[in-house]
């Protein structure tokens, strides 16, 4: 639910580090040799996004306020966030991405999304279809032979991200294992926040943190990130350089189906 304790404490965590990241030069301040902190000062954030200083120190505190979708709206504009963190920034303060950015709501169910990835085995190239949490919920031959038997894992752990960070196949298929790693933590985490009370996520995220050192790392970090149109290099047999597009199914936004195609067919940019 929008307010609960944990997204509140996320949500202090991540201005606080937007802020201590942003430098005062950037947006016009002094920089002396005498201030104490890195970056801007709480009072400087204050008062660019208009707000009172005890109120936005009672943001950052993790208390139970509501900022609005304008205060939210100048705090994006004040910390220079990225798309990405702007949408996260409103998940984290409100269960919701910012009105341009709201996805329809969707009703399909996991017989379609399997139905999808059946027709498309015949094309030669992997396709495989996951919830919004990672969890594999259908595949073709060529993406076990691609990424891993799916069907093999245990039930709880046939998620993308969590054998991306465990198995050490994994580290061996990705050429740029670290690069496509941390950007499935990142749409995770952006997944997470709009769903703060799916036990799935909690699960999931404590699973991860005691397996992976990266993932404590990046999680720490609190990078986000969406799906994209990018290239992706897998070592299957030698080198292969396939375009990764994942589509959301028209009929359920909480499942996707993942299509790899050649490069040649679609405008595609690396990472």
């Amino acid at each position: 639910m929008v307010g609960t304790r944990r997204n509140r404490q996320e949500l202090a965590q991540f201005l606080r580090r937007c802020r201590e990241r942003t430098r005062p030069a950037d947006l016009g301040l002094p920089s002396g040799a005498r201030r104490r902190t890195p970056g801007l000062r709480r009072e400087e954030i204050a008062v660019l996004a208009g707000l009172s200083p005890t109120w936005y120190t009672y943001l950052e505190q993790g208390r139970d306020i509501r900022p609005s979708t304008e205060v939210l709206a100048s705090l994006a504009r004040v910390l220079r966030l990225s798309n990405d963190e702007r949408t996260y920034l409103y998940l984290l303060a409100t269960g919701n991405p910012p009105s341009d950015e709201r996805p329809r709501n969707d009703t399909s169910d996991d017989a379609v999304v399997s139905s999808v990835v059946a027709r498309m085995a015949h094309n030669g190239l992997p396709v495989y279809a996951a919830d919004i949490h990672g969890d594999i919920v259908a595949w073709n031959d060529t993406a076990v032979n691609w990424y891993t038997d799916f069907g093999a894992l245990p039930d709880d752990r046939r998620n993308m991200l969590w054998w991306m960070l465990t198995a050490p196949e994994a580290r061996d298929r990705f050429v740029n294992w670290e690069e496509e790693t941390r950007d499935v933590v990142g749409r995770f985490r952006r997944a997470a926040a709009a769903r703060a009370w799916d036990a799935r996520f909690e699960e999931l995220t404590g699973m991860m943190r005691d397996a992976s050192p990266e993932f404590r790392e990046w999680w720490s970090s609190h990078y986000v990130s969406k799906q994209r149109t990018r290239l992706r290099e897998l070592w299957v047999d030698g080198e292969l350089r396939v375009v990764q597009l994942a589509v959301l199914n028209l009929a359920d936004s909480t499942r996707s189906v993942v299509l790899h195609l050649p490069p040649d067919e679609t405008d595609a940019t690396p990472g």
